[in-house]
């Protein structure tokens, strides 16, 4: 295999960003108390007074999926992805008054989508933000908050799980197939939005991309 082939794939997908202080911190939906655990870590850190769970039930299994790990201390009766992530949070020492409930959307573009329309009802506006999800998810889930809140400064705050990393992702075949699955998503899920941007007349200066 050529190395660049993976360098260049793990350059795209695996976004990582240092933490900065921050008006929000955005979880994406999903079943590993890893993500909701970095973000109350991050929380009590200072880095943000508010965090938004989000997540309803599965797209595509039209329910919660199960709590991946720590059954024995994150054992409720969970009905979407946000109410296992807010128990986390909860147990993880972040008061419920710094939580923003979404537990509407089923996938992630629908997670930023209602993510800013929770924002927005709370008279929130946004500038800086940060985004804790999983390391491999990085990249598709940078894409789907930026276009939702385009003004704001995002950053990744990625998690390894799965045994999935940017240094393994290419060893094993689950690493494989859900890295290769981001990259076509990531190509696949934005056209109409590039498309929008193109209709809105976006520009760029020369030199402002570079390769």
């Amino acid at each position: 295999m050529n190395n660049r082939v993976i360098n260049d794939i793990t350059n795209y997908i695996f976004v990582a960003d240092r933490p900065q202080k921050s008006d929000i911190i955005f979880l994406p939906g999903g079943s590993d108390p890893a993500i909701p655990e970095k973000a109350a870590e991050l929380y009590k850190d200072g880095f943000s007074d508010y965090l938004i769970p989000s997540g309803g039930r599965s797209v595509k299994t039209g329910k919660f999926n199960g709590v991946k790990k720590g059954k024995e201390i994150y054992n409720g009766n969970y009905q979407t992805d946000c109410a296992f992530y807010m128990d986390v949070l909860l147990k993880n020492g972040v008061p419920m008054s710094a939580i923003i409930e979404e537990n509407q959307s089923g996938y992630t573009k629908e997670n930023a989508v209602f993510s800013r329309k929770a924002t927005d009802e709370c008279g929130l506006t946004i500038c800086t933000a940060l985004i804790v999800c999983k390391s491999f998810h990085a990249r598709r889930s940078l894409m789907c908050y930026k276009f939702a809140f385009p003004e704001a400064d995002i950053r990744v705050i990625p998690v390894d799980v799965y045994d999935i990393s940017c240094d393994n992702w290419y060893m094993h075949e689950y690493g494989i197939d859900r890295v290769m699955g981001e990259l076509f998503r990531c190509g696949s899920q934005f056209i109409d939005e590039m498309k929008g941007l193109l209709r809105d007349g976006f520009t760029v200066k020369e030199g402002d991309i570079k390769p």
